[in-house]
Order: C-alpha cells, then sequence, then structure tokens
C-alpha cells in the first residue's frame, strides 16, 4: 500500500498540471484517443462506462477547447471518429510527462539489482491484473473492468 501511495502522488500531481480546461473525465477521453488512435463516440461511451449522451456532452467540450476533432470517417460517412488534435495531445505529453519524470527520480534512486527486481514484478503484476480483468474476476466495477480505466 505504501507503493501504491507514491504511484498515486505521482498521478495527482501530473493531473495537477494538466490544462486547467480539462476535467478528469475529459482527460481520460483525451489519453484513450490518444493511445488506441482514431474512435468514434460508442466506443468512447463503451470504454467510460457511460451512456452515449455523456460521452457525447465530454467530447463536445474537448472540441470546444480545441483538443479534439471529430470528423466523418472517410470509410463510412455516417459515421463520426474523434482524433486528438495537436493541443489535447501536448496535454497528453505534459501528464505523462511529469508522470514519468516523478517516478524515474525514485527509481534512480534504487540499485540496479533492485530496478530489475523492480521491473520483473511490475510486468508479472500487470499480467496478473490484465488475466483476471479478462477472466472478470476481482477487477470487475459491475459494469465492465477496471481494466478500462488504463486506457
Amino acid at each position: 500500500m505504501r507503493a501504491s501511495k507514491v504511484i498515486a502522488a505521482a498521478i495527482a500531481h501530473s493531473l495537477a498540471v494538466a490544462d486547467s480546461r480539462v476535467t478528469l473525465p475529459q482527460l481520460r477521453v483525451l489519453v484513450m484517443i490518444e493511445d488506441r488512435g482514431r474512435l468514434n463516440l460508442s466506443a468512447v461511451a463503451q470504454a467510460l462506462g457511460v451512456n452515449a449522451s455523456n460521452a457525447s456532452r465530454t467530447c463536445d467540450r474537448l472540441v470546444n477547447h480545441g483538443l479534439l476533432n471529430r470528423e466523418e470517417d472517410p470509410q463510412d460517412r455516417r459515421n463520426v471518429v474523434l482524433t486528438v488534435t495537436r493541443d489535447g495531445a501536448r496535454v497528453v505529453s505534459s501528464m505523462m510527462t511529469q508522470r514519468r519524470t516523478i517516478l524515474e527520480q525514485v527509481v534512480s534512486r534504487m540499485s540496479v539489482e533492485d530496478q530489475r527486481a523492480l521491473t520483473d514484478g511490475m510486468d508479472a503484476f500487470v499480467e496478473a491484473a490484465e488475466q483476471m480483468s479478462e477472466d472478470g474476476v476481482l477487477l470487475s466495477d459491475g459494469d465492465g473492468h477496471l481494466m478500462r480505466w488504463l486506457g
């Protein structure tokens, strides 16, 4: 639990320095689209575990702030796709850089041997969490899986 508090502090700090125009739900959308690429509104709503109207309002605000583009899908003009703008990518990059910097500073104080052990342990931890999420065990939040928060 002590380690999770350090990681949570790094995340909280990175959120605090994120663009003040962006709420946490909006930031989740930016990170998801930055990570996965072009998505339609249905995919965003499903990934967030919200209804389409909530996802649409969140995306509308991001479009209005110039952080997200909404355009017709060239393969299917009935479908609208969302992409991150240059400014939106800058917000995500700034936040992730803050997280990475903090975590790198902490890890740099560890011995090389401890760094390797941490890497191996964290890889195993993530693999176990992914498997549990796929199996619907423990990480289920009743409406999906908590692992959806990762992207």
